[in-house]
């Protein structure tokens, strides 16, 4: 078994004045019993449960099981799958006014195998879990979370019930799935997850809800009754206990959520929260808090609300937060809870990305800055636009700069810098950027002759290349004249306008010849010349 996370801290309940949850008291007990392997009749224990009267707080909860029905996982452990969830829920009662629980089958296209409260009875749902089949399809875990936040939001319901998404998975190839996670998370929902393989952990991680110690689970197929006490106490503590609990963390937010023992009628509900320190103590300690140590915030919040977000907090810092219900029919009926959490640490990317043409064929690219305590590595993507083959180079993490070679000419590429930080995490920040077009042959002079002058003097006359007229700038020449021992002097040159279309240099041939040059100019470079040697 393996389990992850660093603890963000305890749960705490209400004070006991009001009326107990006794079933959930129950429902501890029944799992202990099964644990000590006593023999005990599920539907009598059942009765009893109908029978016993129920606190308030905890009649109502929706539980959502996502089951991976995918070709990826084989037959022996979808069947392990099933028995273990029947065997983990058969404690909990069911029906109107207590557990509603669905099954939603990821594959191609999700599968509803039953809806939330589709079923009132342990033999019922029984049953109907025993009836799920597998699908074999593609495992496109995305669709199903997009029919599991519309599933979960329609059983939220006005008086804000806690709401559980437990998924189950080999943890193989699960795809983009951190956007829908975030919106369950954002709308209240508790994800839990079993991974029965060694899939992607880093995602596992970041999909379930906080604290990822009780929340996720990593185990084989063959050890899943090792984790069911675990799991089935922390389903329990969301869906039954009455705390302040962080149902999503980022690094400068929290979502708190309760549940509701005021009504707006009733009463309100006072907040305080303080970075370093239990508020109102007096006592605080820097963990991450700078300046701020020491200083709590609060604000009242409606008695009809069961949620509130904490906004501008520090990253990578530890916090205490406190409810107090205000109520002048309960003034001693309620005392305050508390719940400490840690914030993420803040994962940066690359806030600046450059990127220069080298030719047609190559780029290189460059980001800043570089984050040497926080960053292990960079990604490199790029592709051409629209819609073509993603490569990818990787580099460490105290560089800032890669060479992207074997590029299409006169092309657009989206280019991709993502940071991966040591915790997991990523940020990428995209540009895009033009290879440049594969410059076409410059015209070349057609024509040079040269005739020889008076004084040991040569005239050169040559004729304009055809072609590109509007870029011609004008002509390089370069002479150099022989000596009677058969030697060459230091060459010479000079440069004339487009319009010329002659020269005379004088005393080249002193020695009996001389070697001449001329180049055409243009705009973007030196055409190919000709040469011609007179004399000798």
């Amino acid at each position: 078994m393996g389990k992850s996370g660093q603890s963000r801290g305890p749960l705490h309940t209400w004070a006991p004045r009001p009326q107990p949850s006794l079933a959930c008291a129950v429902i501890r007990v029944w799992s202990l019993w099964r644990s000590l392997s006593f023999s005990l009749n599920p539907p009598a224990c059942f009765l009893l449960l109908h029978l016993l009267p129920v606190a308030l707080n905890c009649r109502e909860g929706a539980l959502l099981l996502l089951l991976d029905s995918s070709g990826s996982v084989s037959s022996y452990e979808f069947q392990r799958l099933r028995l273990f969830l029947e065997e983990l829920l058969r404690p909990f009662p069911l029906g109107p006014g207590h557990v509603q629980v669905g099954l939603l089958q990821v594959d191609t296209l999700p599968h509803l195998g039953f809806g939330l409260g589709a079923h009132r009875s342990q033999p019922e749902l029984r049953a109907a879990l025993m009836q799920a089949r597998q699908l074999r399809g593609d495992t496109n875990t995305v669709a199903a979370l997009a029919l599991a936040k519309d599933l979960l939001s329609s059983a939220r319901g006005a008086g804000g019930i806690p709401r559980v998404l437990l998924w189950l998975t080999d943890g193989v190839r699960p795809g983009d799935v951190d956007q829908w996670m975030s919106r369950l998370k954002d709308d209240g929902v508790t994800v839990l997850a079993l991974a029965t393989g060694q899939g992607d952990y880093q995602t596992l991680r970041r999909a379930v809800s906080p604290p990822v110690e009780s929340h996720l689970y990593v185990v084989d197929v063959d050890d899943l009754r090792i984790v069911m006490e675990e799991l089935r106490e922390a389903i329990i503590e969301i869906l039954c206990a009455e705390g302040l609990r962080v149902v999503h963390l980022t690094a400068r937010s929290a979502v708190l959520q309760w549940r509701p023992v005021l009504t707006t009628d009733t009463g309100s509900y006072h907040l305080q929260w303080q970075c370093g320190g239990v508020p109102g103590s007096g006592s605080s300690s820097a963990s991450g808090c700078g300046t701020t140590a020491g200083w709590p915030q609060g604000r009242s919040v409606s008695g009809g609300s069961n949620r509130a977000e904490l906004s501008d907090l520090r990253p990578d810092a530890t916090y205490t937060a406190s409810l107090t219900p205000m109520s002048a029919l309960y003034q001693d009926h309620f005392s305050t809870l508390s719940v400490t959490f840690t914030t993420l640490p803040e994962l940066l990317g690359p806030s600046v990305v450059s990127v220069l043409a080298y030719g047609p064929h190559q780029m290189n690219v460059s980001w800043g800055p570089l984050q040497p305590g926080h960053v292990q590595g960079y990604r490199v993507e790029y592709a051409v636009l629209p819609g073509g083959h993603v490569s990818t180079v990787e580099v460490e993490g105290h560089r800032n700069s890669a060479v992207l070679a074997g590029l299409e000419p006169d092309t657009q590429y989206l280019v991709t810098v993502s940071a991966l930080h040591t915790t997991g995490g990523e940020r990428a920040m995209s540009v895009k950027a033009c290879t440049q077009e594969v410059p076409a042959p410059l015209p070349a002079l057609e024509e040079l002759l040269l005739t020889p002058l008076d004084g040991a003097g040569v005239e050169a006359r040559w004729r304009a290349p055809s072609g590109q007229p509007d870029s011609l700038r004008g002509y390089w020449l370069s002479w150099e004249a022989g000596t009677p021992a058969g030697a060459w002097t230091s060459m010479s040159y000079m440069q004339v306008g487009a319009g010329t279309l002659s020269a005379q240099l004088a005393n080249v041939a002193g020695g009996g010849c001389a070697r001449v040059c001329v180049s055409p100019v243009y705009r973007s470079g030196r055409g190919d010349g000709l040469c011609c040697t007179s004399g000798g």
